[in-house]
């Protein structure tokens, strides 16, 4: 993000025949809880109740929410959270990213699936023993990742809120709190910097779905007037923090890699590689630091 979450273009409904109940015992789902039995026609019931809701992946939201509750009043609790729009990550206390369960708390930005493209592909570009610092790191899902793909490297976190910090470190990650690189001494030393920062210009901010608008931290989807506001700081801190042959991954949608051309190049970036997704729709960028001196 941050940016817009892709949910999907279209949603199927399907109309299951009725189960014979008469016969079929309560099932018991498994979780960190483990506390509802539920027949499969109440877990039918749940599933029908997030799809009037308006949930695109109710059976999977459900197989969540079943596993997490302790008990039925809790589910009961649950759902009526859902169907109001509240994050499901929110409610469940945990979230699925690149296949790390993670500890999330109400009130921070919930890492979107497509921020794993990024996760995986600066893991890759990580050395044995090199550095990272992963910017606007939230709840600390970049970091974790690169932390369990490359456990030989020193990874730090670092976002401005305290509330972000204190559940990245939940997550096992190393996070401080501070306005991007400024307590890091240490420049032209790192290998990889990430960022999954607010990218959404401020004017585009009424297009996204109402329950983002209603729940989620502007702080953490408002980019500004051009969706770039913070971005161009990290680009600059990047320059400052990476060595020569050294890579920033940073998030972006729309035609924002175009923009950000000249912030790069200022910053002694060459080399950037756009990726998109399925869709065709701009994901992120990654750059590469020249060997000469950034003119910063």
């Amino acid at each position: 993000m941050k940016g817009v979450q892709s949910v999907g273009s279209r949603t199927v409904a399907i109309t299951p025949s009725a189960p014979d109940t008469s016969a079929t015992p309560a099932k018991r789902m498994t979780g960190p809880h483990c506390g509802v039995a539920v027949t499969p026609a109440a877990a039918e019931g749940v599933v029908n109740r997030l799809m009037a809701a308006g949930c695109v992946a109710a059976e999977e939201e459900a197989d969540e929410l079943l596993a997490g509750a302790s008990d039925q009043a809790t589910l009961d609790t649950w759902l009526r959270r859902r169907e109001q729009g509240e994050p499901l990550a929110w409610i469940t206390g945990v979230l699925r990213f690149c296949g790390q369960t993670l500890h999330v708390v109400p009130g921070l930005y919930v890492p979107r699936i497509q921020s794993e493209e990024l996760a995986c592909r600066a893991a890759g570009l990580l050395p044995d023993n090199g550095r990272a610092v992963d910017f606007c790191t939230g709840v600390g899902a970049v970091a974790a990742h690169l932390t369990t793909r490359v456990p030989t490297a020193k990874i730090i976190g670092i976002d401005i809120d305290v509330r972000a910090a204190v559940c990245a470190r939940r997550n096992s990650v190393q996070a401080l709190v501070a306005d991007l690189d400024q307590p890091l001494r240490c420049n032209r030393v790192f290998d990889v910097v990430t960022a999954v920062a607010p990218y959404v210009p401020t004017s585009e901010l009424r297009l996204l779905p109402a329950d983002v608008q209603r729940y989620e931290p502007r702080v953490a989807l408002d980019g500004g007037e051009d969706g770039l506001e913070l971005v161009r700081r990290i680009v600059a801190a990047a320059g400052r923090l990476l060595h020569p042959g050294g890579w920033l991954l940073i998030e972006l949608g729309g035609t924002q890699d175009q923009a950000l051309a000249s912030a790069l190049a200022a910053s002694g970036f060459d080399r950037p590689e756009p990726w998109w997704d399925e869709d065709g729709d701009l994901r992120g960028l990654a750059a590469h630091v020249t060997a000469s001196e950034p003119d910063l």
